[in-house]
């Protein structure tokens, strides 16, 4: 095992210590959603799930029917952790995402770790939270001295570009940004662009808000596509309250959302989606997602939620040019241990 290898593991401990110690204060509950599931496991792409099989058998995972079930690795634990949330109020968990993400490239990973919570309360609240969980670990790190400091390898560098993160980060919503970058309404923010919205605003976590609502009747197809259990935004027809965070040097590293609580309208909404549409063509149907909706019908309360991408806030956090050098044990197509 390599010096480099050792430091980042000592970095990626600390990180999550930093994580979790601002998620404990905030009185979050930790959870343990399973990671081997139906659709329900997946995000805004079906097409990039990982399929799971017994013995050969791709439906080895029967229903209550008896009838086999296409089963496959987790890429969020979110439809889970909001099933605890009007009993728990504040819940997370910390476990992998499974990405059938073709290639190698310097951005993604097949697996990756993320650090996501649901809670009750609204989208406000919700970017307080993302603001403070970030800024906790750049805080944590740059306050780090002596052996501490040493041990996580951090450079001059770095320190200095995490003590410089301030505790409430700018906001743009997703119009602003596309007019700032001269893209057509309706286009999808790549990461070339994503950097020139972050230079833009003096190189700190930037926060892109109320993204198109890709259900919305825009009279044309948009490239942007979001999660179907997003809440339209009262206050701006055709959007959503959702948010990315995107930070320097690594890209996107959180998605965030306030979540639909209304049965009949989250069920509409998927039936609607793009990522349904992907679904049937897999075999599936509105059956992978009958115990969240019946869970939505039984007790649910107003609430909001997101995942942190931590690899990408790693990669951030040590300014390297390689997502597969901010992390430990680095997974892609050509990259298996």
């Amino acid at each position: 095992m390599t010096q480099d290898k050792i430091k980042a593991a000592c970095l990626e401990a600390r990180v999550f210590q930093l994580g979790r110690e601002y998620l404990e204060r905030e009185e979050f509950v930790e959870l343990f959603p399973p990671r081997v599931v139906r659709a329900s496991g997946a995000c805004e792409n079906v097409d990039t799930l990982f399929k799971v099989m017994g013995n050969d058998d791709p439906l080895w995972f029967k229903d209550k029917e008896g009838q086999g079930v296409r089963s496959y690795l987790a890429q969020t634990g979110q439809l889970y952790l909001e099933a605890l949330v009007p009993y728990l109020g504040k819940v997370y968990c910390v476990g992998p995402s499974f990405r059938a993400e073709a290639g190698d490239d310097n951005r993604h990973l097949t697996e990756f770790t993320m650090v996501e919570i649901e809670f009750a309360g609204d989208f406000d609240q919700l970017l307080a939270h993302i603001e403070g969980f970030v800024y906790a670990i750049a805080r944590g790190l740059a306050s780090l001295t002596g052996p501490e400091r040493r041990q996580v390898s951090l450079t001059d560098e770095d320190i200095k570009r995490l003590g410089g993160i301030q505790p409430t980060f700018p906001k743009i919503t997703y119009d602003q940004a596309v007019e700032k970058l001269g893209l057509a309404w309706g286009d999808d923010i790549n990461s070339v662009d994503e950097q020139k919205l972050v230079v833009m605003h003096d190189d700190q976590p930037l926060l892109i808000t109320r993204y198109p609502d890709p259900l919305w009747d825009h009279g044309r197809e948009i490239e942007v596509e979001k999660f179907f259990n997003m809440i339209p935004d009262p206050e701006r027809p055709g959007r959503v309250l959702s948010a990315d965070l995107i930070v320097p040097i690594a890209g996107e590293a959180v998605g965030a959302a306030a979540r639909i609580h209304d049965s009949q309208t989250l069920e509409k909404r998927l039936l609607s989606s793009r990522m349904f549409r992907r679904l049937e063509k897999l075999g599936g149907d509105v059956r992978d997602f009958g115990w969240y909706i019946e869970q939505v019908k039984e007790k649910t309360v107003p609430h909001s939620g997101c995942g942190f991408g931590m690899s990408r806030l790693l990669r951030w956090i040590q300014g390297t040019d390689d997502i597969k050098k901010a992390v430990t044990f680095p997974s892609n197509q050509r990259h298996l241990i």
